[in-house]
């Protein structure tokens, strides 16, 4: 696949703001691409940011700040601060520590000690295959997206949330172990550790589904979308209404 190409498509027909971004979950039985860490510790979600902003870099399990997306990502067990409730009461996330402790073991998370390390950057430079592309950006662009998914085969989806640890376990593992899409409204942690505006949701799509994503994207921008944003309907209704 051509990602450059890929990834100008994508901004183009859609109009985003924000770059796709590539991720690479390098497991343990591979070699690690000679990529630079951030200057200092960083939580996954702003590795995210970093890629949004032009860089590529990767984190490992000594340059990952933040302990509940280790865990996600195979790093480290979740220490018992989270995996009890203890911490995301304290931050009044949740109403009892119960509800947290149900809410941490029903997670998605890649198996414990399979990944080397993760690796983000902007889909247009990236220079490895991708195994997840993650678009932030409006909730209109990604209800194209998923129809785009879509556009082929049909079907429902069956969207994985805990709207808690939205970008390293809704739209990195969740898309990584399922093999298919999945959305995230945000988070507490990512909407707190970077910069993303409050009106973006996020779009996790296996990297193999990519071309086919884009190429349906180009037949819903011939008529499907130009028609949803001329707002044709909502126009007519409005005239007609008396004055």
């Amino acid at each position: 696949m051509d990602y450059k190409i890929l990834s100008e498509k994508m901004e183009t027909i859609l109009g985003l703001d924000s770059p796709p971004i590539a991720v690479k979950i390098v497991k343990q039985e591979e070699n690690l691409p000679d990529i630079k860490s951030p200057d200092k510790k960083s939580r996954y979600c702003q590795l995210l940011m970093l890629a949004r902003k032009g860089y590529t870099f990767k984190l490992t399990p000594e340059t990952i700040a933040c302990p509940a997306a280790k865990a996600a990502l195979g790093f480290d067990l979740l220490p018992e601060i989270i995996s009890s409730g203890q911490m995301l009461c304290t931050l009044g996330l949740f109403m009892g520590e119960d509800a947290v402790a149900k809410t941490m073991r029903m997670m998605p998370k890649l198996k414990l000690g399979s990944v080397k390390a993760v690796i983000a950057g902007p889909l247009s430079s990236f220079p490895l295959d991708p195994d997840v592309v993650i678009v932030e950006s409006y909730p209109e662009h990604i209800m194209w997206l998923c129809l785009a998914r879509n556009f082929k085969e049909g079907g429902r989806f069956n969207f994985n949330s805990s709207v808690f640890q939205c970008w390293c376990v809704d739209v990195t593992v969740v898309p990584y172990v399922s093999g298919d899409i999945n959305i995230g409204p945000g988070c507490y942690g990512c909407r707190e550790a970077t910069d993303i505006p409050p009106e973006y949701m996020y779009i996790g799509i296996p990297a193999r589904f990519l071309n086919d994503v884009v190429e349906s994207l180009e037949s819903l921008s011939r008529k499907a979308m130009i028609t949803v944003r001329e707002k044709r309907v909502y126009k007519s209704y409005i005239l007609s209404q008396p004055s």
